[in-house]
């Protein structure tokens, strides 16, 4: 064999160690981060999960609002990425209880009988104003002692949280998805999902509430999306009987 020959030889050995090497890297890596969000969602391969959805009020079969379908759509795509399986159910027929499967509840209490049961139950600190008669505080949010108003197509909220029930590992979480409006419910979705990985960094697999401001949806859809604070304590913490009402008013300016 040639110098020339066995340098050649040599150069496609080492091409090929290189690139052997660059993908078991990316290999390595890639799995390491779906590891790290299967552990976030609590989707381990082939697992199962719940998506609890509103009911529609006009009939008996299941009917979703358009932007709560966009949400389940985009919470599809995370489940499917975590190569794990989904379930959907009305939030009047989820008769069961909660960290044998990851739960997506989509939908305030208003329409979501679920959320209702999550928030008194995981939720204390947490209240929403679901009167039926119009007013200022229709929609509110109080969160410990602060009030947010909804303000149709300019200035809404959504609660995004991440919870679980008891400190053992094998308990799945459940996430909340409350907004005042159903395309608050998908913002705070899309946030979920452009953000996951942010929000494992900073809570780990721990329980974490966000509040989220939707600006102008009418104009920007679910689009524009503002981190308003982290309410975890607040919200897990018990109001006392006299803060029935807020002392301050977050309005748009």
């Amino acid at each position: 064999m040639t110098d020339d020959v066995r340098n050649i030889v040599l150069g496609v050995v080492a091409a090929g160690l290189s690139a052997a090497l660059g993908w078991l890297a990316r290999t390595y890596l890639w799995k390491r981060k779906l590891r790290r969000k299967q552990a976030f969602f609590g989707l381990p391969d082939n697992s199962e999960s719940l998506l609890v959805v509103n009911r529609g009020a006009g009939g008996p079969e299941l009917t979703v609002m358009r932007y709560d379908v966009f949400a389940l759509l985009e919470l599809a795509a995370l489940i499917k990425d975590c190569n794990a399986h989904a379930q959907i159910l009305p939030h009047d027929s989820a008769r069961q209880g909660f960290g044998e499967r990851t739960e997506f509840c989509v939908g305030g209490p208003a329409s979501n009988r679920r959320m209702v049961a999550h928030l008194a139950s995981l939720l204390p600190g947490v209240r929403v104003n679901v009167d039926a008669e119009p007013g200022p505080d229709r929609g509110a949010f109080q969160v410990g002692t602060e009030r947010y108003r909804v303000e149709p197509g300019r200035e809404e909220y959504a609660l995004l949280a991440r919870l679980t029930a008891g400190q053992s590992p094998n308990n799945r979480p459940v996430f909340l998805f409350c907004g005042q409006t159903a395309i608050t419910n998908q913002a705070a979705t899309r946030y979920l999902a452009r953000n996951h990985e942010r929000l494992a960094r900073k809570h780990g697999n721990s329980s974490f509430v966000v509040l989220l401001k939707v600006v102008n949806s009418q104009a920007y859809g679910p689009d524009v999306v503002e981190l308003v604070a982290d309410v975890t304590r607040a919200a897990q913490t018990e109001l006392p009987a006299s803060s029935t009402a807020a002392r301050n008013a977050h309005r748009a300016s």
